[in-house]
């Protein structure tokens, strides 16, 4: 992994915070499970926040960081939420200060050994770690669109996703993670959306921007269009469900 922050995302950081899905509480319960009462966490990469939330409502303090300055503008106050402009391997927290460190679809970008030192840096004896990612979506009940997305995904904007997508492609299997040597937990994340929503989700991804970049051109009507041929009306909420897949384990191990 690079040592250089690559900012796929402050360009996108209004429509970012709107348009992410929300993470499923089972997977925020599982992550907190057994943490003691008024547990401090450590969300690294937070982006604007999305599982920072679900985090506060459950622990007694999280720390929020991220190395853009515009995603952390547009996280949603909280009173036991302290957002900070951190990169992942200089999170500016104190030793031995976190119960919990968590990553949501963001390792790949790090510089990961440099991470895992900070880790084993701030983490509290007993502390435990937690990075996750959630692979490309899929719509349960209408093939046709689904084969859409697909073809957009891999096709049309294939070329533009950055190398470091293929580690979630590949579900984090291969992904550095030196706690646990067991394999990636697999869950399920769920939104239910009408076609706008759809869209303005995938307009979030950074392959769209690289390809509006690169060729000035903007790839989303043409999406639209035929999606809204397949899709039904276009106010019709149907399912949409995405892998995730979870690396867990004890930061130190016992007796370390």
């Amino acid at each position: 992994m690079s040592t250089v922050f690559k900012d796929h995302f402050s360009g996108l950081a209004d429509s970012y915070a709107e348009a992410r899905p929300r993470y499923p509480q089972a997977l925020i319960d599982r992550l907190v499970e057994g943490l003691p009462d008024g547990a401090a966490a450590w969300d690294c990469g937070c982006g604007s926040g999305q599982l920072s939330l679900g985090l506060a409502d459950a622990v007694g303090r999280v720390f929020a960081t991220d190395a853009s300055a515009e995603q952390i503008a547009r996280a949603r106050a909280h009173p036991r939420i302290d957002y900070r402009v951190a990169t992942a391997e200089a999170s500016g927290l104190p030793p031995a200060s976190v119960d919990l460190v968590v990553v949501a679809q963001a390792a790949h970008w790090f510089d990961l050994p440099g991470f895992y030192r900070e880790v084993r840096r701030v983490a509290k004896p007993g502390a435990r770690i937690g990075v996750f990612c959630y692979a490309a979506q899929r719509l349960p009940d209408a093939p046709e669109a689904n084969a859409v997305v697909r073809r957009f995904y891999s096709t049309t904007i294939g070329p533009w996703w950055p190398p470091e997508r293929a580690v979630i492609d590949r579900g984090y299997a291969d992904l550095e993670f030196p706690f646990a040597d067991t394999p990636p937990e697999e869950r399920e994340m769920r939104q239910d959306w009408t076609l706008d929503q759809l869209l303005a989700y995938i307009a979030t991804w950074s392959s769209v921007k690289e390809y509006r970049a690169d060729t000035g051109r903007d790839p989303m009507p043409g999406l639209a269009e035929e999606l809204g041929g397949v899709w039904g009306p276009a106010d019709r909420v149907r399912p949409v469900v995405w892998p995730i897949f979870l690396h867990i384990g004890p930061v130190h191990p016992t007796g370390g």
